[in-house]
């Protein structure tokens, strides 16, 4: 094997270990969801998170720019309302239906575009979001209407969305770190206030499911994966990351069936493969229309 073949392997490899996290925090962050506020859980995950970035940022951050600052504001208030709502569907859904509908991001995306700046929307996009409908049509036991937690993961689907769109503009103007230290700082900040409006304090119950959601959520979930999934992607190619990042979806229904006892009907199962069908036609169309190389 070429050391070329090697790195790009071995880049596969921490995708998947990436995808895989991502998908895992879905249920410890359901569990801690039984004796903790939603806003509480947000704030602890991000200000633990905001302090790791920051000590991290360090040995890389030469000045301070106002535009980083300022965009990151924005980024990190879209990336709080996914994050609240993905949260929130928790309570009243699935763990592993909220991380099929949340992948639902990459559908909404040329859409986004199309609205905010008159990109064409191909013909890939309508059927890759045709199939998605579909599959939450039958993830949501084939009636018409979602359940709550299902309609708060598509409203988080859509946060994530406008954060993907923002992100590959803003992200051209400003100093990598120092944005996403502050996209993690306003998390952290909307949170505590949310926390103390609608919980009525940021203190959570110290046990044992608080710690494990935070320490996952924020150490590898947010840091470690941001990290590796920039580093990696500089040896292998977008679609191979597009197609290896819908392990995250399906490593969190294993988790949710094998060890959260979530149980999925015959109907649901194969509304889920429809999602993930539909996720994938809009990341495999969208690599061929930039003409790309697998």
């Amino acid at each position: 094997m070429s050391a070329r073949k090697s790195k790009e392997f071995l880049a596969d490899l921490a995708l998947v270990a990436v995808a895989v996290v991502w998908g895992v925090t879905f249920l410890p962050m359901a569990q801690a969801l039984h004796t903790n506020g939603v806003f509480t859980l947000l704030f602890w995950r991000f200000l633990l998170a905001f302090f790791l970035m920051v000590l991290i940022s360090l040995a890389f951050v030469r000045k301070i720019d106002a535009n980083s600052i300022k965009y990151g504001a924005i980024l990190g208030a879209f990336l709080f309302a996914g994050f609240a709502f993905q949260t929130f569907a928790l309570k009243y859904a699935l763990s592993s239906s909220v991380a099929f509908i949340t992948g639902l991001n990459v559908v909404f995306v040329p859409f986004i575009v199309f609205l905010f700046f008159k990109q064409k929307v191909y013909i890939y996009s309508f059927a890759g979001a045709f199939l998605s409908t579909i599959g939450l049509y039958f993830l949501s036991s084939g009636e018409f209407g979602l359940g709550l937690g299902e309609l708060l993961s598509v409203i988080c689907a859509l946060a994530f969305a406008l954060q993907i769109v923002f992100t590959g503009i803003f992200v051209k103007r400003c100093e990598l770190y120092v944005l996403v230290c502050m996209q993690f700082l306003t998390i952290c900040a909307l949170s505590l206030i949310c926390a103390v409006v609608f919980e009525g304090t940021a203190m959570p119950n110290f046990d044992a499911e608080f710690y494990k959601a935070v320490i996952i959520t924020a150490v590898f979930a947010t840091v470690f994966a941001f990290f590796v999934q920039n580093a990696m992607q500089r040896y292998t190619t977008p679609m191979k990351t597009s197609l290896i990042f819908t392990l995250e979806p399906v490593s969190a229904g294993v988790l949710g069936y094998f060890v959260g006892g979530e149980r999925f009907s015959a109907l649901q199962i194969g509304g889920a493969l429809v999602i993930l069908a539909g996720i994938l036609l809009s990341e495999i169309g969208s690599y061929y229309k930039n003409k790309g190389s697998f």
